[in-house]
């Protein structure tokens, strides 16, 4: 029988069997997690020492391409993983979400790092601010790699996806990882982990597996060190309040229960179609994964008047439900994860009954051979007449196919209603009206991770409730753990450390790698339009020549660009306004900024893609005379090739625009693609 191995140190250790794992569909014992206690302190110093040099010989650009590769090597060899992953009771459907759902979030990652990180190992957060009246200190912040070891501690309901949206941010931050999978399901990130190690593409000591024990692993932690976790909140503050996690103030991120929401508005009628996607929702979520989502929709509330119609047309829905073995032909819902989770499901569901009313649930048995050993249940669906005085389903989570109907009979109330759940990591709120939404979401944003605003239109290309995006924020308050993970970069920044930096601006320039406005600056005979993306230099910079602007510039721009807005043609209106004369367009100081910097023959810069931070400062009145600073202040090696294959590299260049006095008029930042001198070998490319 299979021994499920960890992977720990850069081997595959466990040949003594320990407990048994079973399939959710039949309770047959598909392997053993292994008796073998692994010396934590060797692991974790491991994968701060090899796992976090690797890491640190990439910069964010090859770690961005690695995930890239990554997730399309997964795709390739995904179907062993659909095979496993009916073990754990899910069918096609469900396993796309753990699977798919996770090499998804690798490509997102992958493209993030790659449009929104620099090259190098540090991030300069935001811009540098002048401290002084002659800007000769400084200040701003950067970000680094902790040089630390993420641990993440995971639950059963998604054992790829759980793990891969965890590992994506905290591999792009350059942290190497060690993952702590639900025993349950642990069989399935096993054999994704042996994937993703088969492939070649990760760097030594950047992921590490525990199947079994953590054993004394939060002990051998240090101050630069992060735990995650996601599971009940009770084992939440359990291992949040670990002596050495307090002690020595190891930050932990929790995504705990979830008592999540759906709220009808009460301009929904029953004619509108707002009605049945209220409803198609509430099923989707009570029957997809069997309930089995921290997202899943565990209180339905709604109008008093609209209760009745909204059980029988549920009911009806559950009624089509057939579940049992994923393989059997028709089955729309499959097992829970295991046998333990069903007895825990069962017991929940014996709490909600002591305050709610069951209105829904099938006897039927499920489908397939040696399904009555499996860990099968049918959906459940309650009502709670006094949701305000008297009712479980606030405190209780059953994590299954089970949910609570709750009537309200004002919005004060429904809003009310829903604050009882403590925090959560999702509502659906339901409305075509405008201002019901602008009056409600707000007030549930203070306890709410998420919120999904459902309507007609959203509709068409909703992603849904229960759906967790790279770019948004995964987490909630209170009960739901008071975590936060995904919401794009930002989960990366998570795994890094913040740090104020002060001085000249020549000084931040060289820590932060970019061009501060203040430091000193390159001037050459060159033109930096002339120059490779190899051979461009940090703070290389162009003074340019002058040109006044004059009356019959205005004219023409306006009657090409058909801009003839009154403070560019109307004198009178003009004289009368706050600038006191009519002054130019921003655009076209833009424009004639370009004619003064720009070289025009061919040349290494290949294409101006794009504008940052523009700001048109100061006026720029007729007869002003104006002149540009072009400066080197940022390059990114994406590893990127153009369509005759030819390698390119992103330069952001630094532009300000001044008068004759020097006042500054214009600011902005320019985006160019920049040709190289040869192709650089990077074995990620």
């Amino acid at each position: 029988m299979k021994i499920f191995q960890s992977f720990l140190n850069g081997q595959w250790i466990g040949e003594e069997k320990k407990s048994a794992l079973k399939s959710a569909i039949n309770g047959d014992v598909i392997g053993y997690t292994h008796a073998e206690k692994p010396d934590f302190s060797k692991v974790t110093q491991y994968a701060r020492k090899e796992g976090q040099s690797a890491l640190m010989h990439m910069d964010f650009q090859q770690r961005a391409t690695c995930l890239r590769n990554l997730a399309k090597y997964l795709l390739e060899h995904k179907e062993s993983l659909y095979q496993l992953s009916r073990e754990t009771g899910a069918t096609r459907g469900d396993s796309w979400i753990d699977i798919e759902g996770g090499f998804g979030t690798l490509f997102a990652y992958a493209s993030m790092g790659r449009n929104q990180l620099p090259s190098g190992n540090l991030i300069h957060q935001g811009s540098a601010m002048p401290l002084g009246k002659n800007n000769n200190f400084a200040g701003t912040h950067i970000l680094v790699p902790k040089g630390g070891v993420a641990v993440h501690i995971n639950a059963f309901n998604f054992p790829i996806w759980g793990m891969l949206e965890k590992f994506a941010p905290c591999f792009l931050a350059g942290m190497p990882c060690i993952v702590k999978p639900a025993s349950a399901t642990s069989y399935l990130t096993e054999a994704a982990v042996r994937l993703m190690n088969d492939s070649g593409l990760l760097p030594e000591g950047s992921l590490q597996l525990i199947i079994g024990s953590t054993g004394d692993l939060l002990g051998q932690l240090i101050e630069q060190d992060v735990v995650t976790f996601t599971g009940s909140a009770q084992t939440a503050r359990l291992l949040k309040n670990h002596e050495n996690i307090v002690k020595r103030s190891i930050p932990f991120n929790a995504e705990a229960d979830s008592l999540n929401a759906a709220i009808l508005a009460p301009d929904i009628s029953r004619e509108d179609s707002e009605f049945d996607l209220f409803v198609r929702e509430v099923f989707k979520e009570m029957t997809t994964k069997v309930g089995q989502k921290c997202t899943a929709i565990r209180r339905i509330i709604v109008p008093r008047e609209a209760m009745p119609l909204l059980i029988d047309k549920l009911s009806e829905k559950l009624a089509k439900v057939s579940y049992g073995d994923p393989d059997c032909e028709g089955v729309r819902m499959g097992a829970l994860a295991s046998i333990e989770q069903l007895e825990d499901v069962k017991a929940k569901i014996a709490e909600l009954s002591e305050t709610s009313e069951l209105v829904y649930s099938q006897d039927t048995k499920p489908q397939g051979i040696g399904c009555q050993k499996g860990a099968f249940i049918s959906p459940h669906l309650f009502v709670n007449h006094q949701p305000l005085i008297n009712c479980a389903a606030h405190d209780v989570e059953a994590f299954g196919p089970v949910a609570t109907i709750m009537p309200y009979d004002s919005i004060d109330d429904a809003l009310s209603i829903a604050a009882l759940g403590k925090g959560s990591l999702v509502t659906t709120l339901c409305t075509k009206d405008p201002m019901i939404a602008a009056k409600m979401i707000p007030s549930l944003a203070a306890l709410h991770g998420r919120l999904h605003i459902l309507d007609a239109q959203a509709s068409l290309e909703s992603t849904g409730h229960g759906s967790p995006l790279p770019f948004l924020k995964h987490g909630g308050p209170g009960r739901a753990g008071g975590g936060e993970e995904l919401a794009g970069i930002n989960a990366v920044y998570h795994y890094m450390q913040k740090a104020a930096i002060q001085g000249s601006p020549t000084m931040l320039s060289a820590v932060t790698g970019e061009y501060v406005r203040g430091a000193e600056v390159i001037e050459t005979d060159v033109h930096p339009f002339r120059r490779s993306f190899e051979s461009i230099q940090i703070g290389e910079s162009l003074l340019t020549h002058r040109r006044t602007i004059t009356e019959a510039d205005i004219v023409n721009f306006g009657s090409l660009s058909g801009d003839h807005f009154y403070m560019h043609f109307d004198d009178i209106a003009a004289k009368e306004s706050q600038f006191g004369e009519r002054i130019a367009h921003g655009y076209f100081v833009l424009s004639a900024a370009a004619g003064l910097f720009v070289d025009p023959g061919v040349g290494p810069v290949l294409a101006n893609y794009g504008l940052d931070n523009l700001r048109f400062i100061e006026p720029v009145p007729i007869g002003t005379t104006i002149r540009a600073r072009l400066t080197c202040k940022r390059k990114i090696d994406q590893g990127k090739e153009s369509k005759d294959g030819k390698p390119q590299g992103v330069v952001v260049w630094d532009v300000q625009v001044t008068d004759q006095n020097d006042v500054l008029v214009a600011s902005y930042d320019i985006l160019t693609l920049v040709a190289k001198d040869g192709v650089k070998e990077n074995s990620l490319q």
